[in-house]
């Protein structure tokens, strides 16, 4: 498949789809999505479109909470930094194997950020020191 600017809705959609492909497929990653968070795709998939559409074109297409559903499964199911990072991997595959152009460096770049923020919460609130004292 050719390689495109990720600049419409089309693209975004496309970026979603293959990234969600890879996720359902991974060892690590598929299990957490299937079994714990138990993903209703024909809901979330449509949430992640508007969330990505929102950071790539600007259009305000999302409107919610990003971070709240990851911490309902970390409190079922303990997310690490191994997670993170298989997110990221699966992430950066798909920008370089469907997209070209300002747009997908970008929205790695962004991906990166919100793993590290996402990942630095979660281990802040699995570690339960900070509530001594």
């Amino acid at each position: 498949m050719q390689k495109i600017p990720l600049d419409s809705p089309e693209a975004v959609r496309r970026m979603v789809d293959s990234f969600y492909e890879k996720v359902q497929a991974d060892p690590l990653l598929g299990p957490v999505f299937t079994d714990v968070a138990q993903v209703d795709w024909s809901k979330h998939l449509p949430k992640m479109y508007a969330f990505w559409e929102s950071i790539i074109l600007g259009n305000n297409a999302y409107d919610g909470h990003p971070f709240r559903p990851h911490l309902l499964v970390n409190q079922k199911h303990t997310l690490t930094i191994d997670h993170f990072e298989r997110w990221l991997q699966l992430f950066s595959q798909t920008i370089a194997e469907n997209f070209i152009g300002e747009n997908a460096e970008q929205v790695r770049q962004r991906a990166m950020q919100i793993a590290l923020v996402w990942n630095n919460k979660l281990e802040y609130i699995n570690n339960d020191s900070y509530m001594e004292g």
